[in-house]
């Protein structure tokens, strides 16, 4: 297969490029500005802004779309807002995928968008799924929970969030993720580009591990200690500082200290994988001290 992975060239579609290619597709990364040092020697590159209609050219002749073009949900944009990047880019590529008769499009989303917390991040991607629901084609939905791996975002966000020997973390023992290792991910992703069976279906999917964001802390930081803030408090200090760009929580942050960021039933079974083989966050840091 002919395979465009918009956003290619972040961290989650660099490690779907190895894997498709090991499974000899074709691929091609679209990206603003594509770093051909971050993909294999074997992927090739172009300039594509998703934020702006008219990708024809670039989507004309694939066999599959995949869309993981986003800004991280804590990213407080300017200039490119969570509008324009996951619901337009995700319009534009639906369209010119329409047009261009593309086989298979996945989508990547993201756990709790339709949770009933109200931020930029979930109502964007919530109107981005509509977008391809309601499409043409043939479509396959991921919700993740968080993902990490080498060059992701969660981890150093969660390392600004706190401090090295006491943090202190609203919603610290309420928030809970049930984090997922990219290269777990990525094999499931390309199920999805190629097995007819997951044609329109969400998946949820989380790995291993279920974390309050106070245990996430401690095994990200190495220890020290975690100082719950009452929510009101918070509530006052998110909206203090929410115009600083600098500072990595705002209302929306706040909004989602409350939302259990985990599954009762993990998808990632729909594609023969036992939730136990995955790799936990916690053997992915020991590794990387080690």
């Amino acid at each position: 297969m002919d395979v465009l992975i918009a956003g290619g060239s972040g961290f989650i579609g660099q490690s779907l490029c190895r894997v498709l290619l090991d499974r000899g597709h074709a691929v091609t990364v679209a990206s603003r500005t594509p770093d051909a040092a971050g993909v294999p020697a074997a992927v090739d590159t172009v300039a594509v802004d998703v934020t702006v209609p008219g990708l024809d050219d670039v989507v004309d002749g694939r066999d599959a779309v995949v869309n993981l073009v986003a800004l991280p949900s804590h990213v407080q944009p300017r200039g490119r807002s969570h509008e324009a990047v996951h619901f337009d880019g995700t319009r534009h590529l639906v369209a010119a995928s329409e047009r261009a008769g593309v086989d298979r499009f996945v989508q990547l989303s993201g756990l709790g968008v339709d949770s009933g917390v109200e931020t930029a991040y979930f109502r964007a991607k919530r109107r981005a799924e509509r977008v391809v629901r309601e499409s043409e084609l043939a479509w396959v939905i991921y919700r993740p929970s968080v993902v990490f791996g080498d060059g992701c975002a969660f981890l150093p966000f969660v390392e600004r969030l706190s401090l090295p020997l006491v943090t202190p973390l609203p919603g610290g023992d309420r928030t809970r993720l049930q984090p997922i290792w990219v290269e777990d991910l990525a094999p499931l992703l390309a199920d999805g580009v190629e097995d007819d069976r997951h044609v329109g279906r969400c998946y949820e999917i989380g790995g291993p591990e279920r974390l309050t964001l106070a245990e996430t802390v401690r095994r990200i930081r190495g220890g020290g200690v975690v100082v719950p803030i009452p929510m009101g408090l918070a509530a006052v200090a998110a909206m203090i500082v929410d115009p600083l760009p600098w500072i990595p929580f705002g209302r929306d942050q706040y909004r989602v200290l409350g939302l259990d960021n985990t599954i009762a039933d993990n998808d990632v079974t729909a594609f023969g994988v036992s939730p136990d083989s995955l790799r936990t966050l916690s053997a992915y840091l020991a590794d990387d001290r080690g």
